[in-house]
């Protein structure tokens, strides 16, 4: 059964609580509690706000039990905007925007409860840059050995080219 929780509102830029909600959606209620204590946002405040709610209104009327409550959405729309100016240079003005944003969340009971591993950090390597000496040299012991032949003379080593023949011949004339 989905219950929802919504914050009208609230007094924080949606772009803001949106990185938030994007953290918790899909974890079981306790770990997404855990998340948001530990986030230095003030989004994640009025998110936790809103997700105690949401579990308590499941508790209480609809008499499930927190422990099987799963983050189904958390979704963050933009709220009206308070237009205020402030005065400037010269006798102008300048627009003052004060956001807001209503912030839903549902939880249910009918998805499992799933474990999911941490992110990794974005590795912020070029796609060309070389693997690191570890691997390079992990990969070399792997294989055996190339033969390698050295040229006994350097006519050998590289052979000449025609457009150098035809220079030379231009010169010797």
């Amino acid at each position: 059964m989905n219950v929802i929780s919504t914050y009208k509102y609230a007094r924080i830029s949606a772009f803001k609580a949106r990185e938030v909600t994007r953290e918790i959606q899909g974890l079981p209620v306790s770990d997404a509690l855990d998340i948001l204590a530990f986030t230095p946002r003030k989004a994640a405040l009025l998110i936790s706000k809103t997700l105690k709610s949401a579990i308590a209104n499941a508790e209480n009327n609809n008499n499930l039990r927190a422990e099987a409550l799963v983050v189904r959405e958390a979704v963050v729309g933009e709220g009206p905007t308070l237009k205020r100016f402030q005065p400037k240079a010269r006798g102008s003005a300048g627009p003052i925007r004060k956001r807001t944003a209503h912030i839903r969340i549902v939880v249910t009971d009918e998805i499992a409860i799933e474990t999911r591993e941490p992110r990794k950090p974005a590795s912020r390597k070029k796609a060309g840059a070389p693997k690191s000496k570890s691997s390079k040299h992990a990969a070399a012991e792997d294989q055996p050995p190339a033969e390698t032949k050295i040229a006994e003379t350097p006519e050998a080593a590289a052979p000449e080219s025609p457009a150098v023949d035809e220079i030379e011949d231009k010169g010797g004339e």
